[in-house]
């Protein structure tokens, strides 16, 4: 029953802000209207306002947990307009601070020693205040500056409260939104708990920072605060405490002479190094998580903060992904149409010179422009809006690199409004995905899988000696519990013949990563010996002859 205040609430702002027109067309419509006669309306102040900009004003009012739901929910922007997702971007996560003492009791009841053993110092007056956590500064015992971040008092109890609530919301939205199945209300929600959760464990955070540090350990480009594991713990967590310029603040980095131009490039080519090399990218990039250290003009760098929401892709997502922006920077729609359904991202059904035609009617607008005017992020998006009228879902965490690009190339032009993106994007994400699939970084991935096969190499002879006998044969079978690979056993005898080209591919990876292994190795071409060239071509030569179609 204590739901039901809060519910009471929810609605009497969502009528004193007119966000009862978002309903319009649903199920419920009706109902609606009933209760619309005994509600207040919005002021004429409010009533002109953008729809966007009203719901942000009601997510402001209904307090700090909504503010950072409508935060979450504007990286769904296959779900939401254009317009209520820029105005739900700019919410600001700013809510009046909790008692340091009450911080102070936090601290110590979670790292189980008194705070004045802990730091030579600690500032009870926060640095910045949060819906979920806010910081406070310190000093080690050593002397070093530190920022602690302690969690709210009681924010994981209201946390649940207010997702039952929204649990119950998205119930009613899946039974009478007419578009339910497209804005799929359970998942939103099940994504913002999840997010939340998340955040809720300061331990995760922590993990997330140092892996992103060590990531760009010694680098010009990008400086990652040092995590303190032993004055941490999932409620608590003590960072390095960093100095720099806020990377919207113009007047201030103009003022400490910062190249902006350089700054702009390398903050795109860190994007595509975050995604396409480590496979781990800060999804939060707004401006207010990101400074410049103004200690370096000609050659600047970021300084990352906040590291609560960080995204990963799937290495075939990643794999698909990349392919499709190397295949739109050289503006092969063909290709790009190919990749979709190659990926699965598209029915099989879709045909692909109907999807080729929608992806150049997309395109084509965009390249009559000069190439320093193109935001690949807005073509990505309408790309992903056309896709979609194809019965193309996309997963959230393409959705979260979306959102993540909008972000970087936004500080980009903020920063050099006259950045290429195009010109700095391209290079770099080619330089990266050679490294990553050329010979040497095939060769370094089967070295790893070497001491697997050896283990498994005694029982090897009688197995391939028994698969091409019954390959020879035609008594073969195939077992397999896929139902997508099941439709596949019903091949004809070129399956057959395709089986033991591939053995025999693979049986000469294995020697080429043997053969890679070897002391003392015989003539050399570039990095690699000519025997496992030899047959590392004559792999790719069997795979070839697996993938050619066979005469019926």
């Amino acid at each position: 029953m204590r739901a039901v205040p809060r519910l009471f609430r929810i609605v009497l702002v969502a009528a004193r802000h007119g966000l009862f027109e978002l309903t319009d067309g649903s199920d419920g419509r009706r109902p609606l209207r009933w209760l619309r006669r005994w509600l207040p309306g919005p002021s004429a102040a409010i009533a002109h306002l953008p729809r966007g900009e009203r719901l942000a004003l009601a997510l402001t009012e209904l307090g700090p947990i909504f503010v950072k739901f409508g935060q979450i929910l504007s990286t769904r922007r296959d779900l939401l307009p254009p317009d209520i997702a820029d105005e739900l971007t700019a919410l600001q996560d700013r809510v009046a601070p909790f008692p340091g003492v009450l911080a102070r009791a936090a601290i110590e009841r979670e790292l189980g020693r008194p705070v004045t053993t802990l730091f030579a110092s600690f500032g009870e007056t926060p640095l910045a205040s949060a819906s979920i956590a806010q910081v406070h500064p310190a000093t080690l015992p050593d002397g070093r500056s530190v920022v602690v971040k302690v969690l709210r008092p009681d924010v994981a109890p209201r946390i649940a409260r207010d997702v039952a609530l929204l649990r119950a919301l998205a119930d009613v939205a899946a039974r009478h939104h007419p578009n339910a199945d497209k804005i799929r209300p359970h998942e939103v929600v099940d994504e913002i708990e999840t997010t939340l959760v998340n955040e809720l464990d300061l331990q995760r955070e922590g993990a997330n920072a140092s892996l992103l540090r060590r990531n760009f350990a010694g680098s010009d480009d990008l400086y990652v605060p040092a995590v303190h594991w032993s004055h941490s713990s999932a409620g608590v967590l003590t960072l390095e405490r960093v100095s720099g310029i806020p990377v919207d603040d113009l007047a201030a980095l103009d003022a400490a002479g910062i190249d902006r131009r350089r700054l702009a490039a390398k903050g795109v080519e860190l994007f595509y190094t975050q995604v396409f090399r480590d496979n781990f990218f800060h999804a939060d990039a707004h401006a207010g998580n990101i400074w410049v250290d103004a200690t370096r003009r000609e050659d600047p760098r970021f300084i990352a903060l906040d590291f609560g929401i960080m995204g990963t892709l799937p290495e075939a997502d990643q794999y698909w992904l990349a392919e499709n922006f190397i295949a739109l920077f050289n503006q092969d729609y063909r290709r790009i149409a190919e990749l979709h359904l190659r990926a699965g991202w598209m029915p099989a059904h879709v045909r692909l010179d109907e999807l080729e035609s929608a992806v150049r009617t997309v395109c084509e607008p965009y390249f009559t422009r000069p190439l320093s005017e193109i935001s690949l992020a807005e073509v990505t998006v309408k790309l992903f809006q056309t896709a979609r009228r194809y019965e193309l879902v996309l997963q959230p965490q393409l959705i979260l690199l979306q959102k993540t690009l909008l972000n970087i190339e936004g500080v980009g032009r903020l920063l050099d409004p006259d950045i290429d993106i195009w010109a700095t994007a391209k290079p770099v994400l080619e330089r990266i995905w050679r490294r990553r699939h050329g010979p040497r970084a095939l060769l370094a991935r089967l070295r790893k899988r070497i001491p697997e096969w050896l283990a498994a190499a005694p029982d090897m002879p009688s197995l391939t000696h028994r698969l091409l006998e019954q390959a020879t044969t035609g008594s073969l079978e195939l077992r397999l519990a896929s139902a997508d690979l099941k439709r596949l056993a019903g091949a004809s005898r070129g399956d057959r013949r395709s089986a033991v080209w591939r053995m025999l591919g693979a049986a000469l990876i294995v020697a080429a990563a043997l053969l890679f292994t070897f002391p003392d190795p015989p003539a050399r071409i570039g990095d690699v010996s000519w025997p496992t060239w030899a047959a590392l071509f004559g792999a790719i030569g069997a795979f070839f002859a697996a993938l050619r179609p066979t005469d019926t």
